[in-house]
């Protein structure tokens, strides 16, 4: 499946499902003339209908028949009485995309027409602004292609990467939760800054600028965290002054743990 000339649809439109199509719209894979967006909430389908131009209702199954690539971005709680409420009117052709955090792609299946295209993925908060992290789980039936589909969807709001089903666990405590683990260590640089004498905005915007700009800085030289960190150390400067405090404190082993302890709850929540 080609996204040239398909339609797009979603059947929710909180954060997350109005995120994707801010992104998709921008990033001009498909045009907002073919993109479709339902949800029970009338105010946010009008913002989206005003600001972008997209097709908004409130029937699901308009949404379903109007497109070829139907993303579901509802809660997990509600994803069964929508699939069950939808499931006549989609057909061989069409591809489903699940966002829904801890819904295994079986559970999905087992509602739908056998043979359904259905894709999942994790995404996160920082689709918001462009810059989520995204993971890829194919179903049984979908293709390569699909696959390769959804990449690009993905990636029209940050990166996107294909793993097994049986990792998804581990990337909903990577970076499905990570961004909450990162926004206490910006807090945190920036109370070291108000510390020692800056003001409180000002030290906020250095630290989330330099949390931003290590990121970057490894992503686009794709050099190891280890050496980009050796580049700044000087022998008996500050900055290794700092890293034998963090070390001291465990930071490795407090990152670890939470992700650790957010993948084991996401098991947890998927049985």
């Amino acid at each position: 499946m080609s996204l040239a000339g398909k339609k797009i649809g979603f059947i929710g439109t909180g954060k997350m499902g109005s995120a994707l199509i801010k992104g998709i719209s921008g990033a001009g894979i498909v045009p907002c003339s073919g993109i479709y967006a339902s949800d029970v909430f009338e105010a946010s389908l009008r913002e989206l209908r005003d600001s972008l131009g997209v097709n908004v209702t409130q029937d699901n199954r308009e949404v379903v028949n109007k497109s070829d690539i139907i993303v579901l971005a509802v809660k997990p709680q509600i994803l069964k009485s929508v699939l069950s409420s939808i499931k006549d009117d989609i057909t061989g052709d069409k591809l489903m995309i699940s966002i829904a955090a801890g819904v295994k792609l079986e559970a999905i299946e087992n509602e739908l027409s056998e043979g359904t295209h259905v894709v999942r993925v994790m995404p996160n908060i920082a689709a918001t602004v462009a810059e989520a992290a995204s993971a890829v789980a194919q179903g049984k039936y979908a293709s390569a292609e699909d696959a390769e589909d959804v990449l690009n969807i993905f990636r029209s709001v940050g990166s996107a990467i294909s793993v097994p089903e049986n990792l998804m666990d581990a990337v909903t405590g990577l970076s499905g939760s990570g961004p909450a683990f990162i926004f206490p260590v910006i807090e945190a640089m920036a109370d070291g800054g108000v510390y020692e004498g800056l003001d409180r905005n000002s030290a906020l915007i250095l630290a989330a600028q330099t949390v931003l700009g290590a990121a970057k800085m490894m992503l686009e030289t794709n050099t190891h965290p280890g050496q980009l960190k050796d580049m700044v150390t000087s022998p008996g400067g500050t900055t290794i002054r700092g890293i034998y405090e963090l070390e001291e404190s465990g930071i490795r082993a407090a990152f670890m743990k939470a992700v650790i302890a957010s993948s084991n709850r996401s098991k947890e929540l998927g049985k």
